[in-house]
């Protein structure tokens, strides 16, 4: 076989693996803009059918509003019920803010007594609370509803931060253990030496270096406590001390007039805050996940 016929021959075969790379390409691109439409459809429709005449949103699932009007978000900041939609947004500040305080300083703390501090039962207690998070939500809310009534804890915001507060989230102390487990214990044995204590380890060594994992536990108490709609259900009931998830119920009501437009315009600007809130904070998640957080 002469040289020019195999040359040609692998240039065809180059040309072909060339057409198969960008056939694949082409595929991946496009089931991923496809899978993008599919889930961000509902959003941009939330934010154009703010925009819509009430009258025009129900049944209407076409992106592009007929006619455009701004009295939605001047009803959405109105309220409802005589009561200010900024009273629901200060609430629903008020529990992610705790929440996010609450987190940080008891999972922090609980995180570096297992991961640091040998004590007996460690393995067992780190096993006990890691169970509990295969019970459902669902499961505990009736003994958790009526310890809190019994206590006179209901229609407060103490069910609904105490726990944030006394390490009740698993998940986040199962975060921060596996972050500090992968930092070097001869940090600890050299401030040791220097006769430092735990409380001078974790505060001047531990914390500077947790700052990753303390941002993304930040950002997911934020979110979750902003976007949580059944607890708050469940233990409130006054509605001056409604978060924001339960105001948006408000405006629908079937044995009555529902304001579409309004619970539009209020779910719109609800999300606002958590939109620039996640956009500002994401490479966090991506850097305090990612740095070993999860690593055994």
């Amino acid at each position: 076989m002469s040289t020019t016929t195999l040359t040609e021959q692998h240039e065809t075969s180059r040309r072909r693996a060339k057409r198969r790379r960008v056939g694949r390409t082409v595929v991946f691109h496009a089931a991923v803009w496809a899978i993008a439409i599919v889930m961000l459809y509902p959003g941009v429709w939330m934010l154009l059918s703010s925009f819509r005449p009430t009258n025009q949103i129900i049944g209407e699932t076409g992106l592009i509003p007929d006619n455009t009007t701004l009295d939605n978000f001047r009803n959405a900041l109105d309220g409802i019920g005589g009561i200010s939609f900024w009273t629901f947004f200060g609430n629903s500040l008020f529990l992610a803010v705790g929440s996010v305080v609450g987190v940080c300083l008891s999972c922090s703390v609980t995180a570096y007594a297992f991961a640091r501090i040998d004590f007996p039962g460690r393995g067992l207690f780190f096993s006990l609370m890691i169970g509990t998070l295969l019970l459902p939500f669902h499961v505990v809310i009736i003994p958790q509803f009526i310890m809190f009534n019994e206590i006179g804890w209901t229609d407060s915001y103490l069910p609904l931060l105490v726990g944030k507060f006394l390490a009740a989230e698993a998940f986040f102390v199962f975060l921060m253990v596996q972050f500090m487990r992968n930092l070097p214990r001869e940090l600890d044995e050299s401030a040791r030496i220097d006769g430092a204590g735990h409380l001078r380890i974790f505060s001047a060594i531990m914390l500077p270096l947790m700052r990753p994992v303390l941002a993304t536990s930040s950002i997911f108490a934020f979110i979750w406590s902003w976007n949580d709609f059944l607890a708050p259900l469940i233990y409130l009931r006054s509605p001056d001390k409604y978060p924001l998830p339960l105001m948006l119920r408000q405006f629908t009501d079937q044995t009555s007039v529902s304001d579409y437009g309004a619970q539009m315009a209020a779910a719109v600007l609800a999300l606002a805050p958590v939109m620039i809130f996640f956009i500002l904070f994401q490479r966090y998640i991506v850097e305090g996940v990612a740095t070993q957080g999860l690593k055994g």
